[in-house]
């Protein structure tokens, strides 16, 4: 029993949220942009970094398409250390409660994690040093799309890697 205790605390740490308050900063952004994502059915997008005084900020958010969002370069960050993205309103046409191996592969290609809020309120993150993607929060954890219903898409994981989301995806366009 005292190995097992021992080992809960040389175990490392989960990779989400490193920065400190980052997760803090993550869900106040969210708050706000999730009721206008969901009203305009528009993916809204921005980074997560360091302003030139050294504190942790959001950019502004871009509006972007209805499965596509590119953020443009913040001028108020010098370090960016993560990407953000909303996925607009519910949509029984769209896998839109897991990020996409687009947004997974996007955060990869600019060397950045990423967080991702789903119309069901649920909070992701992409890891791309591993590639994993976890739920850091489920649904109704961010506001949420009224029409939202829970099951459209099958049982949703914790966490997936790059390959397993593929297939969830794959396996829902069957």
């Amino acid at each position: 029993m005292r190995a097992l205790f021992v080992a809960l605390f040389i175990l490392p740490l989960p990779a989400w949220a490193q920065e400190p308050g980052e997760l803090e900063l993550v869900k106040k952004v969210f708050a706000k942009l999730q009721p206008i994502s969901i009203r305009a059915d528009r993916e809204y997008c921005g980074y997560i970094g360091y302003d030139r005084s050294g504190k942790l900020v959001a950019s502004k958010a871009r509006r972007g398409g209805k499965g596509t969002c590119m953020s443009s370069d913040p001028d108020n960050l010098v370090t960016v250390i993560a990407s953000y993205h909303t996925h607009g309103a519910f949509s029984t046409r769209y896998a839109n409660e897991v990020p996409s191996g687009d947004d997974m592969e996007t955060d990869e290609l600019e060397g950045v994690d990423g967080w991702v809020a789903t119309p069901g309120g649920r909070l992701w993150y992409i890891d791309t040093t591993d590639m994993v993607t976890s739920q850091i929060c489920g649904i109704g954890c961010l506001p949420m799309d009224a029409r939202f219903r829970e099951g459209d898409m099958g049982r949703i994981a914790q966490s997936y890697t790059y390959d397993q989301l593929i297939e969830k995806l794959i396996g829902l366009d069957e």
